[in-house]
């Protein structure tokens, strides 16, 4: 056994921690209905919020490059009017630059844009420096908006660009970048301008509209998860109600009943509800009673026929002792009643069996026994009747097959397979396997007779049931071994399990706990035999495991 120490402790948990998240998901169907509601509201808030966010900053991009080109587009008017030709000659081309530029800063530093001047600029002109607003970087402007520009493009060009700052300045910031050219008429040069109109504030108000439609959709996805939690707690707490009170049925509480409260539909569910309670529990009662005087009766009647058939038994034994010296018809007459009086014998037996399964009073003896030992004793102690039908018996495999058992009943078990497969063999016989691994031991007992019908392999163990109502009884069985053999294996916590397909044989599986206290949830040996080689005319018949198992 494998023993955790305590840093084996946080790895362990771990790992158990996703089984449980997904056993609780699968279980809980109020998280299910929360959490697609809130994924759900979750994708329409970020659609509708992303539509909203990308119209605003749409449109407000839209309106301060209309803005900008308006604006700039005054701007150049301003200037050409001065630099008119009507005081184009007071001052040398220098002068004139300066004070150009140094108006389009004072008038840059009120309205908010950035200026940058470059020139002469044009074919054949050598320019002599670039002037801008203090601190701005004459990179900010792109070299595509310079080369349109420079190439003489007529009116106002125009770009997205990214304003920087030199010296310590402010930070880099998106903005707008406007240019166009002047003709300077101290030198008659070409000059470029370019106007910077930073986008600042747009930038911080989809900032603050980002934020504000995160909040309110947060806010929101709370709302509805708090909304889908109250709706589905309506709804579902009825319907865990009802589960628990079925549960309590189930486990014998018949007189457990749902609160109705209203006249809604659930009240009309829990209603409807009680009524059926209600009736399954007449009809329960009903069964259970006449099971009572069934089981009554049966082992009373077993239990009052043994006397005379004592009687019975004892006349019949000096009959058949003396049929010798009766007639041929009288004689055959012993032999008769002797048969019909050992069967006799056998049923009430059987009967008296079932009847302490029924009442609860079976109890194991119980003890470490090797299944080889008692599968071998019971193909011994069949085997006149096996040679009798001239069908071979044989244990395939040799070895120690221990399991913690009552000796008595799975000899039982085993001796009610044997008999019914060598009653049901064709000539090519009946093979016993055994195998057993740390858990578990199992028998299989296969025979490659006639087989089983579809559904018929579920029904080989009801009682008093046989496959072949007209079918000749040659090993004279009550009808009750296989129930009584399905019992035994249930009292020890095992598996009795059927399979057989229609001309391809059968095949009975025993699989008993190694030890008596430990449950079954495998079997070493499989269900459907390995030796089939024939196609079946129709789909294999199996019993299902138990819940839980690993067939």
């Amino acid at each position: 056994m494998t023993r955790l120490t305590t840093r084996d402790l946080p790895l362990d948990a771990a790992r158990r921690l996703p089984r449980a998240a997904l056993s609780f998901w699968r279980r809980s169907l109020r998280t299910r209905v929360v959490t697609a509601i809130v994924v759900l509201s979750a994708l329409v808030v970020g659609s509708v919020g992303w539509m909203v966010t990308r119209q605003i900053a749409d449109g407000l991009v839209s309106s301060r490059v209309d803005g900008s080109l308006a604006e700039a587009r005054t701007e150049t008017a301003i200037v050409r009017e001065r630099l008119g030709p009507a005081g184009s000659n007071d001052f040398d081309p220098e002068t004139q630059l300066r004070l150009l530029v140094e108006t389009l800063v004072a008038r840059g530093d009120a309205k908010g844009f950035e200026v940058v001047v470059q020139g002469p600029v044009g074919d054949g002109a050598s320019p002599s420096g670039v002037r801008t607003t203090p601190q701005v970087d004459a990179a900010s402007v792109p070299a595509s908006l310079r080369r349109a520009v420079e190439d003489g493009e007529k009116g106002l060009a125009w770009t997205y660009t990214r304003i920087r700052y030199a010296g310590g300045g402010p930070a880099a910031q998106p903005g707008v970048a406007v240019g166009s050219t002047v003709v300077l008429p101290a030198d008659g040069g070409s000059y470029a301008l370019y106007y910077l109109f930073p986008m600042g504030e747009e930038q911080q108000t989809l900032a603050l509209l980002r934020q504000v439609l995160l909040v309110a959709g947060l806010v929101l996805l709370l709302l509805i998860a708090g909304v889908a939690l109250l709706v589905t707690r309506q709804v579902i707490t009825p319907v865990r109600l009802a589960r628990r009170v079925a549960e309590r049925i189930a486990s014998g509480r018949l007189e457990e009943r749902m609160q109705v409260s209203g006249e809604d539909d659930i009240a009309r569910l829990a209603t409807s509800f009680n009524q059926m309670a209600e009736a399954l529990q007449s009809q329960i009662r009903k069964l259970v009673e006449l099971s009572r005087v069934q089981r009554t009766f049966v082992s009373d009647v077993s239990h009052e026929l043994r006397t005379p058939l004592t009687t019975v038994r004892m006349a019949g034994d000096v009959l058949h002792d003396a049929r010798d010296g009766f007639d041929p018809v009288a004689a055959r007459a012993a032999e008769l009643l002797q048969a019909e009086l050992d069967r006799f014998e056998n049923l009430l037996a059987d009967l008296l069996e079932i009847s302490r399964f029924d009442a609860g009073a079976a109890v194991l003896d119980l003890e470490d026994a090797n299944l080889g030992d008692v599968a071998r004793r019971v193909v011994a102690a069949t085997a006149p009747m096996a040679a009798a039908r001239g069908v071979p018996v044989r244990v395939l495999d040799d070895g120690v097959f221990m399991a913690e058992s009552d000796v008595r009943r799975v000899e039982r078990i085993v001796r009610n397979l044997v008999t019914n497969a060598i009653d049901h063999a064709d000539p090519t016989g009946v093979t016993v396997r055994l195998a057993s691994d740390e858990e578990t031991t199992a028998l299989t007992v296969r025979d490659h007779g006639v087989g089983l019908q579809p559904g018929q392999s579920g029904m080989v163990f009801n009682r008093f049931w046989r496959a072949d109502p007209a079918r000749a009884r040659t090993t004279g069985g009550t009808g009750l071994g296989l129930a009584i053999a399905l019992e035994d294996a249930r009292l020890h916590g095992g598996w009795l399990q059927a399979w057989g397909t229609p001309g391809g044989g059968a095949q009975f599986r025993l699989t008993l706990p190694r030890r008596a206290d430990e449950p079954v949830t495998h079997s070493p040996l499989p269900l459907v035999p390995e030796d089939l080689r024939i196609v079946p005319r129709r789909a294999p018949e199996t019993v299902p495991a138990p819940p839980g198992s690993r067939a």
